[in-house]
């Protein structure tokens, strides 16, 4: 949790640089700092990935997951409306796994946008890197860039989806601090 946490929110910062680099001048040849930021970008991303697959390996294959206990929770209308009367005050959460309801749909959506910042990151980064690691995903990352209708594109929604997790941070700590209260 606390690596994956870590990870997402060097990559905003440091994506965020990289999309407006506001520490250098604009008359300013000195790319040194920008290098840096990019290799910082790129460790962290491929630290993404490596918990991301790791992450989904460990909910699919893994014996003692209660992840996947919460399913159940998830398809049943009555584990909806008992989480919803929590949320007002007026009920217990219902846990028979890990999470309500909410939070596995929403847990899903966030592994879900993981996985696709971590393909859009790696087209990005075979794009830029043509031998070693970037040789190996140029296939994959070129069906990527024509599937998204160009490089352009996928940069884009790089950077839009980056806020699906910006949003889902602020709206994470507030409900650990509404389930400690």
């Amino acid at each position: 949790h606390w690596l994956r946490a870590f990870a997402i929110f060097g990559l905003v910062v440091t994506g965020f640089y990289i999309a407006w680099p506001f520490l250098v001048a604009p008359d300013s040849t000195n790319v040194l700092e920008q290098g840096w930021v990019r290799f910082v970008h790129e460790v962290l991303g491929f630290v993404l990935v490596a918990v991301t697959l790791i992450r989904a390996y460990l909910f699919f294959f893994s014996r003692s997951n209660v992840e996947r206990r919460s399913v159940k929770d998830a398809v049943s209308p009555n584990s909806w409306v008992k989480q919803i009367k929590a949320y007002f005050w007026v009920g217990q959460p219902p846990h028979h796994g890990a999470y309500g309801p909410l939070q596995l749909v929403v847990y899903a959506g966030i592994s879900i946008a993981a996985i696709f910042m971590c393909v859009t990151g790696l087209t990005l980064y075979a794009n830029v890197y043509h031998l070693g690691m970037g040789g190996l995903f140029w296939q994959p990352a070129e069906w990527v860039t024509y599937a998204m209708g160009g490089l352009a594109n996928v940069r884009e929604w790089h950077h839009i989806v980056t806020w699906a997790f910006i949003v889902f941070v602020l709206i994470h700590v507030y409900m650990v601090i509404w389930t400690g209260i």
